[in-house]
């Protein structure tokens, strides 16, 4: 008896909420499988009201350059081809060129948008037509100037590997509202994936059950849900059945939450079974929908994730990532630029007013950006190119309590530092938990003796100003 009560009192003071949940059904019936569904229902007690309930996250991978796109800088252009100021990159490194490389002014036309007057590139006449929804922050910096660091501090809040990612944290804080799909969901569109791999989107110290889950954009959302020839549903779930009991089994005798989160693994993905291919059925949208998005049914493309993306939070699915690549642009620059532009902002511009139109942008936060930004200094004998830079860049949100119309930050003349209104990495990790329900500085999980953050031990705000 001692024994089975010491069991008890770990899983629900010491496993942090998710043995807690088993413990309950244990309660119930000790002898049944348990927590088939509880892991990834559990959530923690927000600190106040939330204002967003879901996230699509749009990691534009590679790093974009805000010089073209967002941050516009006349005076750099009257400065191509010139040395640098000594006094701008003093003490300054960089990723692969000379900090004494020539400037290069901006390779495209700026112009103004929407009643807010939001200043945009010429390469993005899509999202200019939703200017007065994003709010655009100018003055975004980072401690990484390499890809895998850069999306891993980005992803993670550090640059080291093994820590949770942003929607692993979210998934933890907030649960999720399906039980047919998974809490977190990632689309990766292009040949390798992103840097830091899948990293980005790991549960690193929390348990397994609240890692991202990565889709594929046509076909079967997973490799190997249909099921082989000669099964049929009769069989799998006596099968299932059968490894719920010897999971159950081994649980009862190591107390292991990560068997909870493999009996939760295999009723997901039978439960998916009849759940994805409704969800991945895009012939079913209006033809204007498909035509505003720019996706075609069965064809895999950027456009496609976003669409899938809102059918996903409709669903109740907590976290969606996209990862598009191919922004890193050491060579190349306007060609490069716009076909990235030509691939992405139209879909991100139909994901805003779709989501808008359907009731869903007030409470579903969406986030677009790189790991950092690009040099003004030119890269590549072409002088078509910029290289990797962390002192400024550019990001956008929208929707989940986001002041629309609103331009925060200010770079210097050439886009090289910021001068106004720095927002550090760990700051947009705050301020996207303040906007899910949770206080930063008290939204934790304990590892290894320490009450482990999203935001680590160094100081950090919420972007009050962005805030509707």
């Amino acid at each position: 008896m001692f024994i089975r009560q010491a069991r008890r009192w770990f899983l629900k003071d010491c496993a942090v909420g998710l043995g807690s949940v088993a413990l309950g059904q244990l309660l119930q019936q000790e002898s049944a499988p348990s927590s088939l569904q509880a892991a990834q229902s559990t959530a923690q007690k927000t600190h106040h009201a939330p204002r967003a309930k879901n996230v699509i996250y749009l990691f534009m991978a590679g790093a974009p350059s805000h010089l073209e796109l967002f941050d516009n800088k006349p005076e750099l252009a009257k400065y191509d081809g010139k040395l640098p100021p000594e006094e701008l990159i003093k003490d300054y490194r960089a990723a692969f060129i000379s900090p004494n490389s020539a400037l290069l002014g901006p390779r495209f036309k700026f112009a103004r948008h929407g009643e807010s007057g939001q200043e945009m590139s010429e390469i993005l006449p899509h999202m200019a037509e939703v200017a007065d929804d994003i709010a655009i922050v100018k003055s975004m910096v980072t401690d990484a100037f390499n890809h895998a660091p850069g999306q891993m501090e980005m992803s993670t809040g550090t640059q080291q590997f093994g820590k949770p990612s942003l929607g692993a944290w979210t998934l933890y804080g907030l649960g999720s509202e399906s039980q047919d799909l998974p809490g977190f969901v990632v689309f990766s569109t292009g040949k390798k994936g992103p840097s830091g791999g899948s990293a980005n989107w790991g549960s690193g110290f929390l348990p397994s059950v609240y890692q991202g889950v990565q889709f594929r954009n046509t076909g079967d959302p997973v490799l190997y849900l249909s099921n082989p020839a000669g099964i049929d549903d009769a069989l799998q779930r006596r099968s299932l059945d059968a490894l719920n009991v010897l999971n159950q089994s081994r649980y009862e005798a190591t107390g292991d939450p990560e068997i909870l989160t493999r009996i939760n693994s295999f009723e997901m993905a039978y439960r998916m079974q009849a759940s994805a291919p409704e969800l991945m059925e895009l012939s079913v949208e209006p033809k204007h929908v498909l035509e505003a998005y720019g996706a075609e049914p069965g064809k895999s493309s950027f456009a496609s994730s976003c669409l899938l993306a809102r059918r996903l939070v409709e669903r109740g699915v907590r976290f969606v990532e996209i990862f598009h690549e191919a922004w890193d642009q050491h060579g190349n620059l306007v060609k490069g630029l716009k076909e990235n532009c030509k691939d992405t902002e139209q879909a991100c511009a139909a994901l805003i007013r779709d989501l808008k139109q359907r009731g869903l942008l007030d409470d579903t936060l969406i986030v677009w950006g790189g790991e950092f930004g690009r040099t003004p200094m030119v890269q590549g004998g072409g002088r078509d190119g910029r290289d990797h830079h962390p002192n400024a860049f550019t990001m956008w949100l929208a929707g989940g309590g986001i002041k629309g119309g609103v331009t925060l930050g200010e770079s210097d003349d050439f886009g090289f530092n910021v001068i106004q209104d720095r927002v550090h990495v760990r700051d947009l990790h705050a301020t996207i938990l303040h906007l899910l329900g949770f206080d930063h500085s008290r939204f934790t999980f304990p590892f290894q003796g320490l009450d482990q953050k999203l935001t680590g031990v160094e100081p950090s705000r919420v972007v009050q100003e962005i805030l509707a």
